[in-house]
C-alpha cells in the first residue's frame, strides 16, 4: 500500500531531516509513526503526500511513484495534517461539497457519507456555518470528514488526535479499524504512545531522521509498554551515536 525505499531529505544548509529511510505499509495495517519533536515524522509524511520534494529515494502508494505519477497516487489517499488549513470563508457544507467535487463523488454518494460522518462527528447542525466560526475541535473533524468522503485506500494522518474530545477521539479510532477491516491502510504519527500501543498493529520509530525500530507491535514491545521500549531505544540510539563519534575522533 505505502512503501518507503532509502528516503532522503536535505533541508538548505546540509540538514539531514530524514536519512535513508525504508518503511513499507500493508493493506489492513494500522501503523504508528513515533518520535521526539524534529525527528523527522512530518518531513517524512510532506513526502509521501507530495507537499514537498525528495533527493533520494522512492515512494510509492498502491504501486504508484509519487515523483511518476503524482495525481494518481493523491486520488487514492487522504491527507490531514496536525493543523488543518482550511477555507475559513465558506461553510461547512460548502467546503465538504467541494472536496466531494475534486474527487468526483456522486450527489447520492456525498450526501449518505456527509450525513454518515457529521452525525458520528455531531457537526451536522453546524455545517451551514462559515468555517471561521468553527473551534480547533471543530475544524478537526471536518477536516477528518472531508478525508473520508472519497473512501480513501491509504489515509495518512499527522497527530490526528490533537484537538479531539474524548468521544471524537473514539469515533475515530472506530473508523479507522473500520477502514482497515476492508483492506485499506492508516499511517499516522503521534506522540501518544499509549494510543499508538492500542490501536495500531505496527509502528516505525524515528529518531534524527533515522528509523531505529520497526514492525510487529507485539513482537517488538514483548511484553513491555510501548512507552518503556521507545525509551530504550532511543537510548541506544543515543548511546551508538556517542560511541561512533567517539570511535570517529
Amino acid at each position: 500500500m505505502l512503501s518507503i525505499k532509502n528516503l532522503t531529505k536535505t533541508y538548505k544548509g546540509g540538514k539531514k531531516a530524514v536519512s535513508n529511510l525504508n518503511i513499507e505499509v500493508e493493506s489492513g495495517d494500522i501503523y504508528g509513526f513515533i518520535g521526539h519533536n524534529g525527528a523527522g515524522k512530518t518531513t517524512t509524511i510532506k513526502a509521501v503526500v507530495g507537499i514537498i520534494d525528495f533527493e533520494e529515494g522512492e515512494i510509492h502508494i498502491n504501486g504508484i511513484s509519487v515523483k511518476d505519477d503524482p495525481l494518481a497516487c493523491k486520488s487514492c489517499i487522504a491527507y490531514i495534517p496536525d493543523n488543518p488549513d482550511l477555507y475559513e470563508y465558506l461553510t461547512g457544507i460548502q467546503y465538504l461539497n467541494f472536496i466531494a467535487d475534486i474527487f468526483q463523488i456522486s450527489k447520492s454518494d456525498r450526501e449518505k457519507r456527509i450525513k454518515t460522518y457529521a452525525d458520528a462527528f455531531e457537526i451536522t447542525s453546524s455545517l451551514g456555518d462559515l468555517i471561521s466560526s468553527y473551534s480547533h475541535g471543530m475544524k478537526q473533524k471536518l477536516a477528518i470528514i472531508s478525508a473520508l468522503i472519497h473512501e480513501p485506500k491509504l489515509m495518512i494522518l499527522d497527530e490526528p488526535f490533537v484537538g479531539l474530545d474524548p468521544k471524537a477521539a473514539l469515533t475515530l479510532k472506530n473508523m479507522m479499524h473500520d477502514m482497515c477491516r476492508k483492506g485499506n491502510a492508516i499511517f499516522f504519527s503521534t506522540h501518544v504512545l499509549d494510543v499508538a500501543e492500542k490501536l495500531c498493529n505496527k509502528i516505525a520509530i524515528i529518531k534524527n531522521g533515522e528509523l531505529i525500530a520497526s514492525g510487529d507491535i507485539q513482537s517488538l514491545t514483548k511484553g513491555e509498554s510501548l512507552e518503556s521500549v521507545f525509551m530504550e531505544v532511543v537510548s541506544n540510539a543515543e548511546t551508538n551515536s556517542e560511541t561512533d563519534s567517539s570511535a570517529a575522533v
